[in-house]
């Protein structure tokens, strides 16, 4: 059996937390790119073949999964989730850090809860992305 300080190398994480700057002004332009209705923009905040899941993808995608995988999938769900919500804006609650990870908590349409979890890779480009909307 291993012992505590093995296991600690183990399970170390290569990744500290996330810098409260980049957090925040990440948030920022996150929801700036969003309000703008820009994909362009937004996807300039992600890898080429990062993964979104989200009980939405289900509902507007048809994907039964919940989830995507690349620029392309999820560009074709966002332009799809825009037209249905041509007024779409997200006001900005708080950004919460962890480690290589950001949650960005928000207001959405209708004035819904909403709180998307990134994962970042070294690059700081977003490699999967989870969306929770309050029930």
């Amino acid at each position: 059996m291993p012992g505590a300080a093995t296991l600690a190398r183990l399970f170390a994480v290569d990744r500290g937390p996330m810098e409260r700057t980049f957090a925040q002004r990440f948030a920022a332009e996150w929801i700036a790119s969003w309000n703008a209705h820009d994909l362009g923009r937004v996807f300039s905040h992600y890898a080429e073949d990062f993964e979104m899941s989200s009980p939405v993808i289900i509902r507007v995608a048809g994907e039964p999964s919940g989830t995507l995988r690349g620029k392309a999938a999820v560009g074709a769900y966002w332009k799809k989730a825009l037209e249905l919500i041509p007024d779409l804006k997200f006001e900005l609650i708080s950004v919460l850090a962890g480690v290589g990870s950001l949650t960005l908590c928000y207001e959405g349409p209708r004035g819904r809860l909403a709180a998307e979890v990134l994962h970042f890779g070294p690059d700081n480009k977003i490699i999967r992305a989870f969306a929770h909307y309050a029930a």
